[in-house]
């Protein structure tokens, strides 16, 4: 029998809650391994690290997803019945809906929204004293996202409903009262899509017949029959909520033109430069650790046996940050993707393999153009200051913002010519 690496604990859980961006990389160096076995929530877990580990994980042969994940997560972050506890033919024919949302014009359409929502909050923001970026991007997405699938928010309900979102991806990973407030929000989430949905049903609210919220409505499944509606409103909160975490993203944006300010000028004057950036940022900044699935079957890996319905987590992370990948990766260096390969395995910050048939997130090709619309906005649409504040990353929260809330002030449009500025120096 080959000797099976195993972490120093017999259960691994207050390790893992206390670094869960590090701990398997951190593991796996210290065994010089890319596969230990722990506990996990008292449950027997593989953990791996690697492009090769990454291309065995996405098998769809090798690994199932339902009963893999955590029901504090279940119950907070996806919801049960959702796509992402799926495979086979039910998880390929419940996401050609949501590629269906995942267009190119669709996408745009959502760009257009969230560009006219993000100006009139900077228009506003110029009268303030200082401005909690956090949850101001927040605010903008939970207006553009419900505008774009069709869900109705009236401006008094949009602190309410930017809460009940916020809610759910933000304190989801705590495992203090913060994670209570999760699970009710989750609750009050999937009462409010379930009564949009049955009011799209019974003819009371009339939407679009091309929105998200008509077709989550009205989708079928396999035999022919409408999603229930609990699941049904779970799927609408899956294209709600992580658009709203796009919020992280943008801060983590905010956050390296701060640090490495340099990349203002080069994003400014080259417009195919954003992408370079952006794509950094979700390398270098941590937000998912780590993703799980279950042995379909009885496998072997690198020569050590994983029984069947055992569960295994994928570093997410961890490859990210690999310098077997990665040059020097605990440097920001947007250059380095001129020269990337474009590989499915390498660079995995929302999963990997392919969107249409693993269960890579679909809605990364949204997170990238609005990362990439947020980019261009901090540095080439406003000016603004980022007063003295601890913007150090706490690392043991999931996701890992800092405690500020990333502060700006002063904030104003960036003159574009001499007219501007002294327009600018008289207000």
């Amino acid at each position: 029998m080959a000797y099976i690496p195993k972490a120093p604990q017999w259960d691994s859980t207050f390790e893992f809650l206390k670094n869960p961006y590090y701990f398997i990389q951190e593991t796996c160096e210290a065994l010089n391994t890319d596969i230990f076995q722990t506990r996990i929530g008292l449950r027997k877990t593989f953990c791996l690290t690697g492009v090769d580990a990454a291309k065995f994980f996405y098998n769809e042969e090798n690994f199932i997803r339902k009963g893999a994940m955590p029901e504090p997560l279940q119950a907070t972050l996806v919801g049960k019945g959702g796509v992402q506890g799926l495979d086979g033919k039910k998880h390929l024919h419940r996401k050609r809906m949501f590629l269906s949302f995942m267009t190119a014009a669709s996408i745009q359409n959502l760009l257009q929204i969230s560009e006219r929502h993000w100006m009139k909050a900077i228009r506003d923001w110029q009268g303030q004293k200082s401005v909690r970026l956090y949850e101001q991007a927040q605010q903008i997405l939970t207006l553009s996202v419900c505008e774009w699938t069709g869900v109705p928010v009236k401006h008094s309900e949009l602190s309410e409903k930017t809460e009940i979102l916020r809610s759910m991806f933000d304190d989801a990973g705590s495992f203090s009262r913060r994670h209570f407030r999760a699970r009710a929000r989750r609750k009050q989430a999937e009462s409010w899509m379930g009564s949009l949905i049955s009011e799209v049903r019974e003819g009371k609210l009339k939407v679009g017949k091309d929105s998200a919220l008509y077709t989550v409505a009205n989708f079928k499944e396999e035999d022919g029959s409408l999603l229930p509606l609990r699941v049904a409103a779970v799927e609408l909160l899956n294209l709600l909520r992580p658009t709203v975490a796009v919020s992280v993203f943008i801060l983590f944006v905010a956050h390296a033109l701060h640090y490495f300010p340099g990349h203002r000028t080069k994003i400014s004057e080259d417009g195919k430069y954003a992408e370079l950036f952006i794509q950094e940022v979700r390398r270098f900044y941590p937000f998912f650790p780590a993703i799980a699935a279950v042995a379909a079957k009885n496998l072997r890996w690198n020569n050590v046996a994983i029984p069947a319905g055992t569960r295994v987590l994928l570093d997410l992370n961890g490859i990210n940050h690999d310098p077997i990948l990665w040059q020097d990766p605990e440097s920001f260096y947007p250059e380095r993707f001129k020269k990337w390969d474009g590989s499915l395995y390498n660079f995995v910050p929302q999963g990997g393999g392919f969107q249409e048939t693993n269960h890579r997130c679909p809605g990364e090709w949204i997170t990238r153009e609005l990362m990439k619309q947020a980019a261009h906005i901090f540095s080439k649409e406003i000016l603004y200051r980022v007063p003295e504040q601890d913007l150090t990353l706490r690392l043991s929260r999931m996701p890992p913002i800092p405690g500020s809330h990333f502060v700006i002030s002063d904030v104003q449009y960036k003159p574009k010519t001499q007219d501007d500025l002294r327009d600018l120096r008289n207000i």
